[in-house]
């Protein structure tokens, strides 16, 4: 089965949401219980996220959304019993690739800063931690909306960025 990531499908949409369900199984282990309600990829399918997938039938997604002139990885997911075989590494890597395509001077995300598999993981893939000075309005909105959802509650939460590297090849790191 090929694992390279290839943009959604309709008939892969169904099975999304349980791949997020089997990873957030992941984080109920570090006492992180996310609260009641529809889960991510509910939010980003038919409201002009570009939807990536591993598999076929999809073991993992990434939903990425234009915010502020550049690319927001909204969320990216791997079955829980495939997770550490390289799949998400590979949907992050062509997220990085279609943004840096795509003209857009990066990729934000907001994450948990400790929990393994998130904040150490990106930085492990060209991500850093965005200075707060350096946040765009719609950046500081996704955290205001995060931190009236109570997501700050569960444990630390950072915005991320990597730069596209420029024409010639150069980092942008400006936002």
């Amino acid at each position: 089965m090929s694992m390279e990531p290839r943009p959604a499908r309709e008939t892969d949409l169904a099975v999304l949401p349980e791949i997020e369900r089997s990873g957030d199984a992941m984080f109920a282990d570090l006492g992180i219980v996310f609260p009641p309600g529809p889960m991510v990829i509910e939010t980003m399918i038919g409201k002009g996220a570009d939807i990536l997938v591993a598999g076929n039938p999809p073991v993992g997604f990434a939903a990425v959304r234009e915010l502020d002139g550049a690319a927001h990885l909204e969320q990216i997911s791997v079955r829980s019993d495939l997770v550490g075989h390289g799949i998400g590494g590979r949907l992050l890597k062509e997220v990085l690739a279609r943004a840096a395509e795509e003209g857009a001077p990066g990729v934000s995300l907001l994450t948990f800063r400790d929990v393994p598999w998130n904040g150490p993981w990106y930085a492990r893939h060209g991500f850093a931690v965005l200075p707060e000075e350096r946040w765009t309005p719609g950046l500081r909105a996704h955290w205001n909306a995060e931190v009236g959802a109570r997501l700050h509650e569960l444990g630390p939460r950072v915005v991320m960025w990597a730069p596209s590297p420029g024409p010639d090849d150069t980092d942008r790191s400006t936002m």
